[in-house]
């Protein structure tokens, strides 16, 4: 949402006209390309990423969470007097 109004921010300058036209195409051409494939990236790949890294450690993980809960998970730092935040 905060993508697509930064990129219909930035589009007069891709449809500007007179002095200096030329320069401001340039850079709204290059600014609204380079939001689209940040945010392509940010809406494809991440969770991508997500289940890939998920898969790889998927049983790591979840043994860490059943011994977490096993253990209460609040005690870690008790003995150490460092605080769990």
């Amino acid at each position: 949402m905060t993508s697509m109004a930064f990129i219909l921010g930035v589009f007069p300058l891709v449809v500007s006209s007179g002095a200096g036209a030329a320069s401001r195409h340039e850079i709204g051409t290059g600014v609204i390309g380079g939001m689209l494939f940040a945010t392509f990236l940010g809406v494809l790949f991440v969770p991508v990423f997500y289940v890939i890294v998920r898969r790889i450690l998927g049983d790591k993980l979840d043994e860490v969470s059943q011994s977490i809960s096993q253990h209460g998970g609040n005690d870690s730092g008790a003995s150490t007097g460092t605080a769990n935040f």
